[in-house]
């Protein structure tokens, strides 16, 4: 549905999106993470042909985004960051007047006005003026007008930003449901966002493609997939160290002490399971664990390792 294909944007000589490809299939839902600055948003605005690539090309469920500019444009929904609305409009004269843009007149301009309020669930607020409203509603507002014409694609950056718990609850649902028909590309820096919506993952970081893949499969790069915490009845110097006798333990932490229990964090080399070394070596020993718990690993960690040396990478060659 989104073919991307070696994207470049220049900006007085500075390269914001570098050399970037990738594709989107047609009900996925993917994340596309990065820091600030990364040049996701960039790379968005130029899928949705507000901005002309320096080079490459992209694509929207078969039209280029240059070449056929109005066709792509029909397929998308888009939400931009910070979307801007006519505060003074009531919310359902707002949603009229974009279905009139759309090309929608007299009672299916007001159906798809009204479908779009009653997914977005602001049948509510449909005569209140916009500027009256909270900012969970704007938001809401604003994915109104990107599903009014139904696209096949939606486009949203940073959905949640600047909203509560609540409504980011609320925002993340509707991108759920939405996307169990829709083909998504959502824009966040949330790693919780991602692991609560996307099924797959994009990384980019001064404006390179560094990572594409599943959650799950990105959680097994970070530095505490598999590690193991675990509470036992046992001799503290005698523990530590068979623990660090065990071929697959890269690392054991003695985390504290209470009487007789001890708790240990012990780090696998390679991600390596250790489970059942560590259940073996107990029973052996005789000592009794009381619980023990192993990590799917974190996004976070494998999130800072790929970006962090990126960047500090990037603000080195500006410093020379």
């Amino acid at each position: 549905m989104i073919i991307v294909q070696n994207l470049v944007k220049r900006f007085n000589g500075r390269c914001a999106v570098d050399d970037i490809s990738f594709e989107v299939r047609e009900g996925e839902v993917l994340g596309f993470l990065g820091p600030n600055g990364a040049g996701k948003t960039t790379t968005m605005r130029m899928i949705a042909g507000f901005l002309p690539p320096t080079a490459g090309k992209a694509s929207v469920n078969g039209f280029d985004v240059v070449d056929q500019a109005v066709d792509a444009r029909k397929q998308i929904g888009y939400l931009p960051e910070n979307a801007p609305l006519y505060d003074d409009m009531t919310v359902e004269a707002f949603l009229r007047f974009i279905a009139e843009m759309r090309g929608f007149t007299g009672k299916q301009r007001n159906q798809k006005a009204e479908a779009a309020m009653e997914t977005c669930f602001i049948t509510n607020v449909r005569n209140q003026p916009i500027e009256t409203l909270s900012k969970g509603y704007h938001q809401r507002v604003c994915f109104a007008q990107a599903l009014l014409h139904d696209p096949s694609v939606l486009m949203l950056d940073e959905p949640t930003d600047g909203l509560d718990p609540n409504q980011k609850q609320v925002v993340r649902n509707m991108i759920r449901h939405m996307g169990q028909k829709k083909t998504i590309l959502l824009s966040t820096h949330l790693l919780e966002e991602v692991e609560a919506i996307c099924s797959r993952i994009i990384i980019i970081s001064s404006g390179k493609l560094v990572v594409d893949g599943a959650p799950a499969e990105l959680r097994k790069r970070s530095k505490t997939y598999n590690q193991m915490t675990l509470d036992m009845v046992a001799p503290l110097a005698d523990a530590a160290k068979a623990f660090e006798q065990l071929g697959d333990v890269g690392k054991v932490e003695h985390i504290q002490t209470r009487g007789e229990r001890q708790t240990f964090r012990l780090t696998p080399k390679d991600g390596r399971p250790l489970a059942m070394q560590v259940l073996e070596l107990a029973r052996g020993r005789k000592w009794l664990v009381t619980d023990l718990q192993t990590s799917p690993g974190r996004l976070d960690d494998m999130f800072l390792s790929l970006t962090t040396t990126a960047d500090v990478s990037d603000v080195a060659r500006k410093e020379d």
